[in-house]
């Protein structure tokens, strides 16, 4: 139970709760105790009547009337308690669960890229939902039924060995049994939880790939293909549980058998010292069966519970290694918020990725104004998308320094970096919610008057008109309800409503046609007078009207300057200057 020890300041947030719980538990015993005199007073009655020669039935009805009514009141009281129990026990472990479900996820958004580049997302949503329940049954059931057992134990058993002695302690012989049993068989039950747990994930992982990729598997006739993977890795997903389950199918049979061993006990050895005198009435012998059967839902649950905690320890080792995760682009202790204008300088800056070991950027230095436009050109894999993850801090420079207005990019505070920036990434992405709410993502304030104006500044307003609910219409999952130029500019509309002091434009135009290309960097020029925007492009069209153009390739900058200047000078950029006049003349 190690790893379940990081659930503690959960469970001391809710230990008044829990405690509370656990008198209402006590008191819900007790009652049912009590009940079990009653039936013994009633026993004695009976008895007593058919010994008598000339009993008075009417007396008798009276009597037995009257315990009645005792045993029913002490049922209807232990039976209220039992739902306070609940109220208060498996409702905390839902507040825990939602605590522990808030605070993964909040963790999951402080990690940085590199960790989502090495797990799956099947495998995090995994952890957040499936690991997170069978924690939750730990929380709530388990020590429900834990601190009931150990509460009936301490009340059943201290009556039962006032009342016979010897007989009790017949009576709980087959618990060492029990517990052995339940130790060798929980370890068991821990290391095929956790491969239980691990296939689950694999599961989850090819589902959630699979649907996000459903175009590409139709488009490629792969139906079939998936359909047997996921097929294998389902029956070895059955074949594991299968084994889990094996383990588990012997906890109930075990406790009924040792059950029904402890009622054959209190009937032989109760009945013999009947027969020798060493107890007084057969009452004795009748309540010690109600208190064997009063044991035998605890004793069961032993082993439930210990499969619960088993499970519930395996889960939360997974949770656990996300949980230990350190991000690594953080704010540093000593970070500033400034007023961000706009400055960007890069000073010698050189990155590798670690994952794959290549130099995406060796050496590089430029310095671009507040308000000031720079271009990026160069082919695919030169670094320029880099360059952007870098003012961003999605990753931090290997060597050398950014600096965005005299302020080194690592001394400024990580919110407040993000909060001034606007950026549209290569691959935009769209959540499935409304038109309207992906746009005002980055400002949730915004009016439709305002989602409006930027959607005409990224030229998609008309498309937006044209659909039936208009801002209103509720995309598919990752935009699929749009085209890839439709999504681009809705994401260049979300990134100008905020009005960041520095813009990004990842290649975001790649999927529009040359006039509204156009049309949106007029707009664009007018929006952003003093914007610093950095534009990642392909196109000499797009970069032309920049204050100044960097020219890269294979992570080094071969050329820079305006475009008049570069247009004058032959190199990569007159070429392809050159090149895309032709295409645009043909």
């Amino acid at each position: 139970m190690k790893a379940l020890k990081s659930l503690n300041p959960y469970i001391l947030k809710y230990k008044w709760r829990l405690l509370l719980g656990f008198f209402i538990i006590i008191a819900a015993r007790v009652f049912a105790v009590i009940s079990v005199d009653y039936v013994g007073n009633i026993i004695t009655l009976v008895n007593d009547y058919l010994n008598e020669d000339s009993g008075n039935y009417q007396l008798l009805s009276k009597a037995l009337l009257k315990n009645l009514s005792y045993i029913l009141i002490a049922a209807l009281i232990s039976g209220f308690f039992t739902f306070l129990m609940r109220q208060m026990i498996i409702v905390v472990s839902r507040f825990i669960e939602a605590d522990l479900k808030n605070d993964i996820y909040a963790h999951y958004q402080k990690l940085s890229l590199a960790f989502y580049k090495k797990n799956r997302t099947g495998d995090l949503m995994n952890r957040i939902s499936e690991d997170v329940s069978k924690v939750r049954m730990y929380l709530g059931p388990a020590i429900m039924y834990c601190l009931t057992a150990l509460v009936l134990f301490a009340t059943v058993i201290p009556v039962m060995y006032r009342q016979a002695p010897s007989l009790t302690i017949y009576v709980l012989i087959p618990l060492p049994i029990l517990s052995i049993a339940i130790y060798n068989l929980s370890r068991a039950i821990h290391k095929r939880s956790t491969v239980v747990q691990e296939y689950l994930s694999k599961l989850t992982t090819y589902t959630q790939e699979a649907f996000s990729g459903i175009s590409v598997i139709k488009a490629y006739n792969l139906e079939y293909n998936t359909h047997r993977d996921f097929t294998a890795l389902s029956i070895d997903s059955k074949n594991k549980n299968l084994n889990l389950v094996k383990v588990q199918a012997f906890f109930f049979p075990l406790m009924i058998a040792l059950i029904g061993l402890s009622n054959l006990l209190v009937i032989y050895f109760g009945g013999k010292q009947l027969i020798e005198g060493q107890i007084k009435s057969i009452e004795t012998v009748v309540e010690f069966i109600i208190y064997v059967n009063m044991l035998t839902w605890p004793v069961a649950t032993v082993g439930w519970v210990t499969s619960i905690v088993q499970q519930a320890d395996a889960s939360q080792k997974r949770i656990n290694e996300f949980l230990e995760e350190e991000p690594d682009i953080t704010s540093s202790p000593d970070a500033i918020d400034i007023a961000i204008k706009g400055t960007i300088e890069f000073s010698n800056v050189s990155y590798t990725y670690e994952d794959t070991g290549i130099e995406a950027l060796k050496d590089i230095s430029f310095a671009i104004q507040a308000g000031e436009t720079l271009a990026i050109i160069g082919k695919t894999g030169s670094g320029k998308s880099t360059i952007l993850e870098l003012i961003t801090r999605l990753y931090d420079t290997g060597k050398g320094t950014i600096i965005i207005d005299k302020t080194p990019i690592t001394k400024i505070r990580l919110e407040t970096l993000r909060s001034n920036i606007g950026y549209v990434p290569q691959d935009p992405f769209l959540f499935s919610d409304t038109i309207k709410e992906n746009i005002k993502f980055s400002l949730e304030t915004a009016s439709n008057e305002e989602v409006e104006t930027y959607a005409k500044a990224a030229a998609v307003h008309s498309n937006i008109a044209d659909f039936k609910d208009g801002y209103n219409t509720v995309l598919g999952e990752r935009g699929i309800t749009l085209s890839g130029g439709q999504k681009q500019r809705v994401s260049i509309a979300r990134a100008l409503i905020a009005r960041p002091h520095i813009l990004l434009l990842d290649d975001c135009l790649s999927a529009v046609d040359t006039e509204t290309e156009e049309e949106i960097l007029r707009n664009l020029n007018k929006l952003t007078k003093n914007t610093t925007t950095i534009l990642v492009s392909h196109r000499i069209s797009s970069a032309k009207h920049a204050d100044k153009i960097l020219i890269l390739d294979q992570g080094k900058i071969i050329q820079q300057g305006t475009h008049n200047q570069l247009i004058n000078k032959e190199g990569y950029y007159k070429d392809i200057f050159l090149e895309q006049l032709e295409e645009k003349e043909i």
